[in-house]
């Protein structure tokens, strides 16, 4: 098991505060969204510090998901390898060491360029607006870092990967390879539409990578983004899955499975070539916290059981019980064990 489990991404720290509707009109942000900092969002990273009630988590997409899938593992350690930039500098320190206490494998490439990424998430009531200004993040190098033998020999030990798409804003041609040594050795390769600017922005990187992918995530907004841009004329979600599913695929061996979620509506995935409904765990309103990393803990869940080779049932199932926890704390954090069963 040990490094059965790939990720690589922008490992960000978060920055959380509980702000109000004028904080968000005057830097122009939605109250449930995810954009990359502009020059307007300078003064924002200085002015939420400056909020009395500030929580530092270490985040980033795809960081959080590896780290909430070796939550649900428990033992061994080190199921899950992360790659992904930092800066040598104090945050970057923070999300090493966290890192660790998570047992996550995390293989940073550290630079002195650029400092370590952060993520404002701007909290208002039980929605939250992400502005990422990936710093470090953006600076991660293929040549200097996934191509050097002994982080290759980890891609290679895995059995199954997954990048966030917001990766492919950075490094395209990184995820490129890892999705191909996917695709030739017949292992699974999953990634996340992650953000609407990103289906959007990000079209030609996002479908040079979409022959390779195995499984493909997304939330409704992130669905049906993708499909308008991609021409499907429609905004059925079971429909959209069903095209994702039938886009070209260069691995034959395995079907592609599309799983999108709804927040607390059902979550719609496509089992052979049928699409079906898995309702989500009920919540009260009251219980609920703090939204951001749902969709990455959901996911975290999910590879877990696939790691282990459960069945799509099990992934669901575990996925919607990690974002069931996670939605009643604040950040994507997490008590020290699992219940599931």
């Amino acid at each position: 098991m040990h490094n059965a489990l790939f990720g690589m991404g922008n490992p960000l720290l978060d920055i959380s505060a509980v702000v109000d509707k004028d904080f968000l009109d005057k830097y122009g942000l939605k109250p449930n969204d995810q954009i990359l900092a502009e020059e307007k969002h300078k003064a924002l990273f200085d002015e939420i510090v400056k909020k009395s009630k500030v929580e530092y988590h270490a985040g980033g997409s795809t960081q959080n998901s590896v780290k909430i899938a070796q939550w649900m593992v428990q033992e061994p350690h080190k199921v899950a390898t992360f790659f992904g930039c930092i800066g040598t500098d104090h945050f970057g320190e923070i999300l090493k060491q966290k890192a660790a206490e998570a047992h996550v494998d995390a293989h940073y490439y550290e630079q002195s360029q650029e400092p370590t990424g952060t993520c404002a998430a701007c909290i208002t009531g039980d929605n939250r607006s992400l502005v990422a200004n990936l710093a470090a993040a953006n600076c991660y190098n293929k040549e200097k870092h996934l191509d050097v033998d002994r982080n290759w020999s980890l891609v290679e030990k895995a059995r199954v990967y997954y990048i966030a798409g917001f990766f492919l804003t950075v490094s395209p041609e990184s995820i490129l390879r890892v999705a191909k040594h996917a695709s030739d050795n017949n292992k699974i390769f999953g990634l996340n539409l992650s953000a609407p600017f990103i289906s959007q922005f990000f079209k030609e990187p996002l479908m040079k990578v979409m022959p390779y992918v195995d499984i493909v995530f997304g939330n409704e907004t992130e669905a049906a983004t993708f499909a308008k841009e991609q021409g499907f004329e429609t905004e059925d979600i079971a429909e959209i899955a069903r095209r994702v599913q039938s886009l070209p695929k260069v691995n034959k061996n395995r079907q592609r499975i599309v799983v999108f979620t709804q927040g607390r509506e059902d979550t719609v995935a496509t089992v052979g070539d049928k699409v079906k409904i898995f309702p989500v765990l009920d919540i009260d309103q009251n219980d609920i916290v703090d939204t951001n990393g749902a969709g990455d803990a959901f996911v975290g869940g999910f590879l877990s059981e696939l790691v282990q080779e459960k069945p799509l049932e099990e992934c669901i199932r575990a996925g919607h019980y990690a974002a069931n926890v996670i939605i009643r704390r604040v950040g994507c954090t997490f008590p020290e064990k699992p219940d599931f069963h």
